[in-house]
């Protein structure tokens, strides 16, 4: 038995009709405190907990991506943990790495509430938070913070765009947060893509992400990993004229994919909260829809690159399956954040032991030899 598939959450999503983002900020309150006294009592005993039931490590879901090792390809995304504050509790959650973020230079309250919405007909979530984060010093305080012997797992910072810069002055909004946090994070991701700061879908333009990938590698004295995050709703030519910006600007990789503002498909009629419809309600859909169309981002980008270029898969992972699938696309590393929610924290273990009877079935003898199979 699954408690929390099977009890908690049809009471959070159906009992209760629990305000998702309420909901989300007494986890992150929870999870923070629990990375604060990891190592003493009764944090302690709690953190071996969370490691018995959600952790699993085998070498041969481990790789060793652009100067760092990741004990296995599964994610954190970005927009669970905006602040940083939970850095030191995700590898006892069993993620291989975790990414933290949005960040932007100037703290910002994000969109006005409501602004985040459960479809469970879709197993999928529509966001509109608008980059609501206590901003690039603070993270850079709290993460100085962080001892580096608890932070076993690789630590991404996602930067955005602040709301009141404007377009013209992007690049030096992105450089001066790197600037801040370039000391704390292992890798860095320039999210271009989000729908839900005015504007910001335009900087994926190859001259404005031109503009900012030059700043950031200007400011990259210590070589940091850096990666563009993409929407799923781009053209064909407009990932293309990234794959090329990728190479020139020698990126370690491109994430696909962030939400997407397509509503093709969608079962759900109306959102409760609203009494519209989510084709009226504006924001990001995350989740099952974005499943098939975040792989075939990967698999194109995977061919357009001959597999040069190392991809995040991001988008509907729940299972296993849905894990293998963006693996053998092209995807070297995955990322999971609505599937987390809906499926519960022992979703991990499920992914990774799955993963590997994948590999057993196929005949590898690790994962990275099953990164774009699928031909």
């Amino acid at each position: 038995m699954d408690i929390y598939k099977d009890a908690i959450r049809p009471l959070l999503l159906d009992l209760a009709k629990t305000d998702p983002e309420w909901l989300h900020q007494q986890t992150i309150r929870s999870l923070s405190w629990l990375g604060q006294n990891r190592v003493r009592p009764p944090g302690n005993w709690m953190n071996e907990q969370l490691k018995r039931s959600f952790c699993f490590n085998d070498e041969r879901l481990e790789q060793n991506l652009f100067g760092l090792t990741f004990p296995n390809p599964l994610g954190l995304a970005a927009g669970f943990d905006k602040d940083g504050v939970a850095v030191p509790i995700w590898s006892s959650l069993g993620f291989g790495f975790a990414e933290m973020g949005t960040v932007t230079f100037h703290q910002q309250p994000g969109n006005p509430s409501p602004r985040l919405f459960r479809l469970p007909l879709d197993k999928a979530a529509l966001n509109r938070m608008g980059f609501n984060n206590s901003g690039a010093e603070a993270m850079a305080i709290r993460l100085a913070e962080v001892k580096q012997n608890l932070r076993l797992i690789p630590i991404g910072l996602n930067l955005g765009k602040s709301k009141i810069t404007t377009l013209e002055d992007a690049a030096l909004d992105y450089r001066n947060s790197f600037h801040l946090l370039k000391d704390y994070g292992d890798y860095f991701v320039v999210n271009v893509s989000s729908p839900n700061t005015p504007g910001l879908r335009s900087l994926q333009d190859a001259s404005m992400l031109s503009s900012i990938l030059s700043a950031l590698q200007q400011e990259n004295s210590l070589k940091k990993p850096l990666f563009v995050k993409i929407a799923p709703d781009l053209e064909w030519q407009a990932i293309t004229d990234i794959i090329s910006l990728a190479k020139n600007y020698q990126l370690a990789g491109i994430i696909a994919t962030n939400t997407t503002i397509s509503r093709n498909g969608l079962r759900t009629q109306v959102i409760p909260k609203t009494g519209k419809s989510p084709q009226e309600e504006a924001g990001g859909i995350s989740g099952v829809p974005l499943r098939e169309r975040s792989t075939e981002v990967i698999r194109f980008i995977w061919q357009q690159t001959a597999g040069q270029i190392p991809i995040v898969g991001v988008g509907g992972i729940f299972t296993a399956e849905d894990a293998w699938e963006k693996i053998t696309a092209g995807a070297s590393l995955l990322q999971v954040y609505t599937g987390w929610i809906y499926e519960g924290p022992a979703m991990t273990k499920r992914i990774l032991q799955g993963l590997l009877s994948k590999l057993e079935q196929n005949g590898f003898n690790s994962i990275s030899e099953a990164i774009g199979s699928q031909k």
